[in-house]
């Protein structure tokens, strides 16, 4: 009889795709480790960029829109019913479950219980001290652990303690190469090099434990970068993320998935690796038709969504192969830049006239010819058949999932800490 598989969930913040094993100058051979012992998914995507919503919506399999964390659990919002939470499905099925790290999820003192977890572990930000404790003497009962950092999350390293030099480092795409960006980036990438090093250290753990080979690792990020036009952005570069899987039923080998997948087919997948029945909330689907190729694609279109960050930005966007949609619902012409983290980045282009620039309401990109999401066809009549078509799958899935959007602003918790739109500093308190 098979062994029911233990599962270790390692989430990170604010590291998109930006990682040795997705072909960046990042050096994270830990990580390189695990994508050669696993299977690699290059396509994969958040559903809210964001950090609760994204993590959220992970752990129900649901949008935010339907779980209710559509915005910043420590700004005041929370899940409309935490038994959704993956960790209610697999206590039925005998898990015990375990939380090291941060979560992100739930506000207040002993989140761990509110959640629903049997135990906590330890600091609230570095998950690595509790796994090894965790892994010195794992129960005999399958386990399921979730292993949260916070290491690239903004402050970044100090300049002077980054091994880089800023000379031989390149800005993530969507940002000018300047001298302030190269720093910025040198940073993130000496963050990225700690997380890299505290997840090698869990690996070694699950080794000795003696339970690596019915183990399933899901490793992955909440979003992209924290940089501008990344992170609480719905282009690529704010909704592409990290995902690696190792374990049984075919995530081994180092294989490397190059088809649309997302944060909501990993709890159908994980149901599936331990023979657990769905629950019928459920929006994703399993990988393992993918991994073992039974077929090459498992979704014609994935949807996102954006709601609260600091300050209200409601989006939404759909996501075929070949071309992306996006709508704004705010009716702004200039960008909510308390929504984008505070760094070099930021100010650089703050200094050349970011807050005034133009936005739009509706962007459609080809993303064959257009990768990078730069030229805007929603006005190209030789797009329109393209554009209506997007459109449609956007109100479709709005109305299919009753998104509130659709009746006017979402409203936000009572009490929930909101920045004024026009605020640019994300350390500016409270204005509504």
């Amino acid at each position: 009889m098979t062994k029911t598989p233990n599962i270790i969930y390692i989430h990170s913040h604010d590291t998109g795709r930006y990682i040795q094993p997705y072909g960046h100058a990042v050096p994270t051979p830990q990580l390189q480790k695990l994508a050669e012992e696993g299977v690699l998914f290059r396509q994969n995507f958040c559903v809210n960029p964001t950090c609760s919503p994204s993590r959220a919506a992970l752990l129900t399999g649901s949008y935010p829109h339907e779980n209710g964390m559509t915005g910043l659990a420590h700004r005041g919002f929370a899940l409309k019913n935490y038994k959704q939470h993956i960790v209610h499905t697999l206590k039925k099925a005998g898990y015990v479950t375990a939380l090291t790290g941060t979560q992100h999820i739930y506000r207040g003192e002993e989140a761990w219980k509110g959640i629903g977890y049997d135990q906590f572990l330890g600091d609230l930000y570095d998950g690595t001290k509790g796994a090894l404790e965790f892994l010195e003497n794992p129960p005999g009962e399958p386990f399921f652990l979730t292993v949260g950092y916070g290491l690239t999350h903004r402050p970044f390293p100090k300049l002077e303690d980054c091994p880089d030099d800023p000379k031989y480092s390149l800005p993530p795409t969507p940002l000018p190469d300047t001298p302030e960006t190269r720093e910025d980036m040198v940073r993130f990438k000496a963050s990225a090099r700690m997380l890299d090093e505290e997840i090698g250290k869990v690996m070694e753990a699950l080794e000795h434990s003696g339970c690596a080979d019915n183990t399933v690792v899901v490793c992955t990020t909440d979003h992209g970068l924290p940089f501008p036009h990344m992170k609480c952005n719905l282009h690529d570069s704010g909704i592409g993320t990290l995902l690696i899987i190792r374990g049984p039923k075919g995530f081994s080998d180092g294989k490397v998935v190059d088809a649309m997948v997302s944060h909501l087919d990993i709890f159908p997948t994980l149901c599936e690796i331990a023979n657990i029945p769905k629950p019928e909330w459920l929006r994703g689907k399993s990988l393992l038709p993918l991994v073992n190729d039974i077929c090459s694609d498992i979704h014609e279109e994935l949807f996102f969504e954006v709601n609260y960050h600091a300050a209200y930005n409601p989006m939404r966007a759909v996501r075929t192969k070949n071309f992306k949609y996006i709508r704004r619902f705010d009716g702004r012409e200039i960008p909510i830049l308390v929504n984008c983290d505070n760094g070099e980045s930021k100010s650089y282009l703050l200094e050349h006239d970011w807050a005034n620039k133009n936005i739009v309401e509706e962007s459609l990109y080809d993303l064959l010819f257009d990768p990078n999401e730069m030229n805007n066809l929603a006005c190209d009549p030789a797009f329109s058949s393209e554009l209506t078509d997007m459109r449609e799958r956007l109100v479709s899935w709005m109305k299919e999932s009753n998104d509130p959007l659709l009746s006017g602003a979402v409203p936000a918790p009572e009490g929930a800490n909101i920045c004024d739109a026009d605020n640019i500093d994300t350390r500016t308190k409270r204005n509504a």
